[in-house]
């Protein structure tokens, strides 16, 4: 089963490994998922501008379908891209480091710059996806969807996902340090 997950380190895996594999697994699921977001979205967007043009039809709450859906994309595939190596770096100079060096930079870019500024987004966004709960916050147009309270609650899911997956590249480049 390529989405089994397990629970308990394999015999003789270190608990680096174990933290490694894991994190990895729950991103990759994740990512994986969210990723055929992008054909639903191709898909209620071609019917929004079919109806539109075609049947003379306007519906607010299928095109807040596909911001829903775009949201969700970037929310939760944004660990998922750290994962794959995904994001932008300055491969210029970091192609031209070693090993070990990239592993020092990726550990401090961890460590200084993505743990930090995810974590403030997870503190920050609780007050403000607390608030949206307690409203049962919906679209303020008419005709729009409800339920904005429960995209918005991706926002601390988005930024937990992303210090998990931060500790798991950061565990990674240690041993990479540390390898012979």
């Amino acid at each position: 089963m390529p989405f089994s997950i397990k629970l308990f380190a394999c015999p003789g895996e270190s608990n680096i490994n174990f933290i490694i594999r894991n994190i990895d697994r729950l991103n990759d699921i994740t990512g994986r998922a969210v990723s055929w977001l992008t054909l639903a979205m191709v898909v209620v967007t071609c019917g929004v501008v079919i109806a539109r043009y075609v049947f003379n039809f306007g519906s607010i709450a299928l095109q807040e379908t596909v911001m829903y859906m775009h949201g969700m994309v970037f929310l939760l595939g944004i660990a998922f891209t750290l994962k794959e190596q995904g994001h932008v770096r300055v491969d210029v100079l970091h192609e031209k480091f070693s090993e070990k060096t990239r592993a020092i930079i990726d550990i401090l870019g961890n460590l200084l710059f993505l743990l930090p500024v995810a974590g403030y987004i997870f503190w920050a966004s609780l007050d403000y996806v607390s608030f949206s709960w307690s409203v049962k916050e919906s679209s303020a147009q008419p005709g729009g969807l409800p339920g904005v309270y429960l995209l918005k609650t991706l926002i601390p899911i988005m930024a937990a996902l992303l210090i998990l997956q931060g500790i798991s590249e950061s565990c990674k480049s240690i041993q990479k340090l540390f390898s012979s």
